[in-house]
C-alpha cells in the first residue's frame, strides 16, 4: 500500500490541476497586479475628478495672466430733444457738443506677472496632490489585490481540504460496513464534513466579495463582470535599513513634495501681495467737439497710497509663508514617522512567517498524516484524528493569513516611501 503521505501530494497535485479552472470561474479576463494599477490610475472616477483640479488650475493661469481690457467712453450733449425743429446741420455743428474716447489701466509693480507666477505655483501643488492620491488609490488597489490572493488561495485550500476529508469519510463508511469502526465513530467523521463543507462555501463568499471590492477601485468599466486575477502569496524579503528608505521617502513622497511648493507658493503670495500695493493709473485720451471747434484731452488718475497701503494682505501672506513652512516641518515628521511604522509592521510579519515556515507548517501536515494513519490502524482514538485534522486546518489558514498580512505591510512600506521600487 502506497505510504499516506505520498497519497497526499498525489492528491494535493491532481486538485490542484482540477480546481483551478473552478476557482476561477473559467474567467475571459485576467490582471495582475502591476496591470490592475494601471487600470485603477487610468479609470478610477473619483482620481478622475480629482485630476480635474489641474485643469482647473490651468483655467485660473490663464486668468492671471489677463491684461485689463481697454475702455471706451462717449457723450454728446446740447441734444434739442425739446426742440425737434433745431435739428440740424449747423446745429449739430456749431452748437452740439460730442466727446470719444479710450482708456487704459496701467498696472504697475508686475502685478500680472505676479498673478500668473502665484497661479502657476498653485497648479504644481496641485499636480503633487494628485499624485498623492495616486499613490493612495495605488496602496489600495494593492491591498484589495492582496485580499482576493488570500480569498482564492484559501478557497482552494478549502477545496482541497474538503476533497481530503471526503476520502476519510468515503474510508470510514467502508471501515463501519465492515465493521471496524462503530456507528457513533463513523457519525463524528461525517460531521466533520460539514466544517469543510462549511469552509468552501464561506471562502467562495470572500472570493466574490474581494473581487467586487477590486473592480470598485479599478472602476467598473475596466474590467468585465467575470474577471480573475493572476497571482498568489508570497514572500519577499526586504533588505533595506530604516534610515535609507526614510531618506528616500523626504524624495519621492509626492505629499511631502506638495509641502514643499506650498511653501514657494506662499512665498509667491507675498511677493503678489507687496505688487498689489502699488497704485494702477488709469490714462485716458479724448477727442471733443463743441461749437465747431475740435479737441483733445488727455487724463491721467491714480490713488495716492495713504491710508491703503495692502498691509493687511501682506501680513496674512507672511503668517501663511510661516504656516506652509510649518506644515513642511509637519509634512517631514509624517513621512519619517510612516516609514518606521510600515518597516515595524513588516518586520514584525515577517517574523511571523518565517515560524511557519521554519517547520510549523510540516509539522502540522505530519501531525495529520500520523493521525489518519494511526486511526485507520486501530492505534489511537478518534478524538486525536480529529483534533489533529483541526490543529492543520487552522495552521494552513494562518500560515496564508500570515503570507497576506506580510503582503499588506510590503505594500504599506512601499506606500510609506512613495515608491513601489524598493531597493
Amino acid at each position: 500500500m502506497r505510504p499516506l503521505h505520498s497519497r497526499m501530494n498525489v492528491l494535493a497535485a491532481l486538485t490542484w490541476l482540477l480546481l483551478v479552472p473552478a476557482v476561477e470561474g473559467q474567467n475571459t479576463a485576467l490582471i495582475t497586479l502591476d496591470q490592475a494599477i494601471d487600470l485603477a490610475l487610468l479609470h478610477n472616477h473619483s482620481l478622475k475628478a480629482t485630476r480635474t483640479l489641474i485643469l482647473q488650475n490651468q483655467a485660473q493661469e490663464i486668468t492671471a495672466n489677463l491684461r485689463p481690457n481697454p475702455t471706451f467712453n462717449f457723450d454728446s450733449q446740447f441734444l434739442p430733444i425739446f426742440s425737434p425743429s433745431d435739428f440740424s446741420s449747423n446745429n449739430l455743428s456749431e452748437v452740439q457738443q460730442f466727446d470719444t474716447g479710450i482708456g487704459y489701466l496701467f498696472e504697475r509693480g508686475h502685478k500680472r506677472q505676479r498673478r500668473l507666477q502665484a497661479a502657476r505655483d498653485q497648479t504644481a501643488v496641485t499636480r503633487a496632490q494628485i499624485s498623492d492620491a495616486e499613490r493612495t488609490l495605488t496602496f489600495n488597489v494593492a491591498q484589495q489585490f492582496v485580499a482576493v490572493l488570500l480569498a482564492e488561495s484559501t478557497l482552494r485550500f478549502a477545496l482541497l481540504d474538503l476533497k481530503s476529508f471526503q476520502e476519510t469519510v468515503d474510508i470510514a463508511q467502508a471501515q463501519y460496513k465492515s465493521g471496524y469502526i462503530s456507528e457513533g465513530d463513523y457519525l463524528k467523521i461525517k460531521l466533520q464534513l460539514l466544517q469543510f463543507q462549511t469552509d468552501v462555501s464561506s471562502a467562495r463568499l470572500a472570493r466574490v466579495q474581494a473581487l467586487v471590492g477590486l473592480r470598485e477601485l479599478l472602476g467598473y468599466d475596466a474590467v468585465p463582470a467575470d474577471y480573475g486575477v493572476v497571482g498568489d502569496l508570497s514572500y519577499q524579503p526586504v533588505q533595506t535599513k530604516l534610515e535609507e528608505l526614510q531618506a528616500r521617502a523626504l524624495q519621492e513622497r509626492p505629499d511631502y513634495r506638495a509641502a514643499e511648493l506650498g511653501v514657494t507658493a506662499a512665498q509667491s503670495q507675498i511677493l503678489l501681495a507687496k505688487a498689489n500695493a502699488k497704485q494702477d493709473v488709469d490714462a485716458s485720451v479724448d477727442y471733443t467737439h463743441t461749437s465747431g471747434q475740435n479737441s483733445a484731452s488727455f487724463f491721467v488718475n491714480f490713488g495716492l497710497p495713504i491710508f491703503n497701503r495692502n498691509q493687511g494682505e501682506i501680513a496674512r501672506t507672511g503668517y501663511a509663508l510661516t504656516q506652509a513652512q510649518e506644515m513642511q516641518a509637519s509634512t517631514s515628521d509624517t513621512v519619517l514617522s510612516d516609514v518606521t511604522d510600515a518597516y515595524e509592521a513588516l518586520r514584525s510579519n515577517d517574523e511571523v512567517v518565517q515560524l511557519y515556515t521554519s517547520g510549523y507548517l510540516k509539522q502540522a501536515q505530519d501531525s495529520r498524516d500520523i493521525s489518519e494513519y494511526a486511526y485507520q490502524r486501530g492505534a489511537t482514538n478518534l478524538l486525536d484524528f480529529l483534533d489533529a485534522e483541526r490543529s492543520n486546518r487552522a495552521i494552513q489558514l494562518a500560515y496564508r493569513q500570515a503570507l497576506s498580512s506580510y503582503m499588506t505591510a510590503l505594500e504599506q512600506l512601499k506606500e510609506a516611501v512613495g515608491t513601489r521600487n524598493l531597493p
